[in-house]
């Protein structure tokens, strides 16, 4: 009984827990040693998480609320299935229940929490954002709010950094950003639609502070900003004196009238008619005119949208207007104001007066009807006849012109044209009368109209269409020009052959080269000397020497003179002497006098001899070769013009 009594708990306690007895001892479940875990995303883990212990009999599986395909379990042991990714699921659970033939006996969770890192570039929501801005937006104001321009990070993590980068060259001095986290843009200075109508920038965002930090990611949107116009300045009456795009020192009129005449076309005045527009160029709202005051007995009208001034009645006396022009924009918001000076001035009743006395134009001939008369000074232009008040410009318009004379041409207005087909070529002459018809005053002048068969060829048509006659372009003509030269060229080498051809030795023996002697058969070989003579050269040939002229200096010929005999000279035959006193015709003779002389040879020698006068005295010179033979006054045979003291010698 005491036994029994000793093992009742232990039994009683393994009924309770259905298990044998010892069981509790022996951990009888599934069991890990560390349930927690974090892995960065982007990390491809391949080894096991964590060891599963399963006791005998027991085997562990993946519950159902694992998250999927993230777990697998082999041999027991826990491995991670995919790769972590923070965007797409920051937290994994698996789910490890322990089951024996089919009941749970225990179940265990492992986490695994994923860690974010820097892997992703923000994101704008739009590429390009074009807003409108008005012109009158004040200083500072925010333009584009931060929500609008914000970008979007998925790493949750990533603090981001705006950049405001213009495109638009100034256009940073206009807008910025609030700050570098805060996108939102802000104006920073008035905006002004004439000079800046549109800016454009680029915004960046960047994930770290610093460019060159690892890893970095940027994105880029554009901002496109449209200045719209705004109604901030009135009308402006021109020309300003001075204008700085705000405002405007306007202009003030100046004109004159004559007394007792009204003038049948708008005022001129200085500097320039009554013209008013819109400050704000951007709107641009119609200029409406009127006159406030200084009308005196309402003389003058102002055209309310040309502000064209006008004439309503003359002006008896001498006078002056002040005349306080308004011009209000359409809409009725902003105006401004001028004055208008109008002088009445007694008129002299001066006759208009031409420019020229005589125009000339030109027409072509078989022109019909209504065909204006061309300018001959500018055959592109019409022919213009204007005549002016010497006194009043404003009068100009005032005179009317007619030709008092010809029946084949008209006036219209200032231009000439044709009255009726011209059939016949010739030069005509017109009178053409300017009547002013408010001072009454005539004056005339005259044209001279030239008919031809061919109109003459523009200089340059206003359409750009070339004239039908010209036939050639400058390309052409430029070319024609290259041919021609290069045949002038061609021709100018052949004549010059040809003439080297032909005169060559007459060209040789002028230039200063004596020429090679040519064999002539009245020549005596005998005479030839053993070696070449060296001769000067020799002057032009001449007919009729005179003793008083003064032929050029013979050079002194170095070779020794010859002494055998030979033939009579033709001096010594006509004059009867004995051959004995004839010395050779090449001996050249040293006279008392000074100076050498030649033989001459008659006229059997043919007309082709050259005819040389040598009669300069030479000086003395030492070693100057003497001739042969003895020095003999007539040993020289004398023709009729030899004297006594004569030294010219006649070849």
């Amino acid at each position: 009984m005491g036994a029994w009594a000793l093992l009742w708990p232990p039994l009683l306690l393994a009924g309770l827990l259905g298990q044998p007895p010892g069981a509790l001892a022996q951990a009888q479940y599934c069991s890990v040693n560390k349930t927690y875990f974090e892995v960065e995303e982007n990390t491809s883990v391949t080894e096991p998480l964590v060891d599963i212990h399963v006791p005998a009999g027991l085997e562990v599986t993946l519950g159902p609320s694992s998250t999927p395909f993230a777990f697998r379990i082999l041999r027991n042991q826990l491995f991670l299935n995919v790769t972590p990714d923070y965007e797409e699921n920051s937290l994994l659970q698996a789910e490890l229940r322990c089951e024996r033939g089919g009941s749970l006996v225990t179940q265990t969770r492992v986490i695994v929490s994923v860690l974010d890192i820097n892997d992703n570039s923000p994101e704008f929501s739009f590429t390009t954002k074009e807003i409108s801005v008005e012109e009158d937006t004040k200083v500072s104001s925010t333009v584009i709010p931060e929500t609008e321009l914000e970008a979007k990070d998925p790493d949750v993590n990533d603090i981001l950094f705006y950049t405001l980068q213009e495109e638009t060259t100034g256009a940073s001095d206009y807008f910025s950003l609030v700050g570098a986290n805060r996108p939102a843009l802000r104006l920073d200075r008035p905006l002004d639609f004439d000079k800046r109508p549109k800016m454009a920038f680029r915004l960046l965002v960047r994930d770290t502070p610093e460019e060159d930090v690892e890893p970095s990611h940027t994105a880029t949107a554009t901002l496109v900003l449209n200045v719209m116009p705004a109604d901030l300045r009135p009308p402006w009456f021109l020309p300003c004196s001075f204008s700085d795009g705000y405002v405007c020192i306007q202009a003030q009129y100046l004109g004159a009238v004559p007394t007792g005449h009204i003038l049948p076309s708008p005022l001129v005045l200085r500097p320039g008619p009554i013209y008013a527009e819109d400050g704000d160029r951007g709107i641009n709202q119609r200029i409406i005119y009127s006159i406030q005051d200084g009308n005196v007995n309402g003389t003058f009208i102002i055209h309310p949208d040309s502000g064209n001034l006008t004439m309503a009645r003359s002006v008896p006396s001498p006078m002056t207007f002040l005349l306080l022009v308004k011009g209000q924009q359409a809409d009725l918001t902003r105006y401004s104001v001028t004055q208008v000076t109008v002088r009445a001035v007694a008129a002299a009743g001066s006759p208009p007066h031409f420019p020229q006395s005589l125009y000339r134009g030109t027409v072509a001939l078989g022109s019909g009807a209504g065909v204006a008369v061309k300018d001959k000074a500018a055959p592109t232009q019409p022919l213009r006849i204007q005549a002016q008040d010497p006194e009043f410009p404003d009068l100009n318009s005032a005179i009317t012109y007619r030709i008092t004379n010809h029946s084949h041409f008209r006036m219209e207005g200032e231009v000439v044209l044709t009255a009726t087909t011209l059939l016949q070529a010739g030069t005509f002459y017109a009178e053409v009368e300017a009547n002013n018809t408010v001072t009454l005053g005539t004056t005339t002048t005259v044209i001279e109209i030239q008919v031809s068969e061919q109109e003459p060829p523009p200089t340059g048509m206003p359409g750009g269409r070339p004239s039908e006659d010209r036939r050639f372009s400058a390309v052409d003509m430029a070319t024609l020009g290259g041919v021609l030269g290069a045949l002038l060229l061609l021709a100018v080498l052949g004549l010059a052959i040809l003439v080297h051809k032909h005169y060559g030795p007459r060209l040789k023996c002028c230039s200063g080269k004596a020429p090679e002697p040519e064999p002539l058969g009245s020549d005596n070989p005998a005479f030839q000397p053993d070696h070449k003579t060296n001769w000067a050269p020799a002057p032009g040939p001449t007919h009729d020497p005179k003793p008083s002229e003064t032929p050029p200096v013979l050079t002194e010929p170095t070779t020794p003179s010859l002494t055998s005999p030979g033939p009579e000279s033709p001096a010594a035959a006509h004059s009867g002497e004995s051959p004995a006193a004839v010395r050779s015709i090449l001996t050249k003779e040293r006279r008392p006098e000074g100076g050498y002389k030649a033989v001459w040879f008659g006229e059997d020698i043919g007309a082709e001899a050259d005819v040389v006068v040598l009669n300069a005295p030479t000086p003395d010179v030492d070693g100057a070769g003497d001739s042969s033979g003895d020095e003999d006054e007539g040993g020289w045979g004398r023709g009729p013009h030899d004297a006594p003291g004569n030294d010219s010698t006649y070849i």
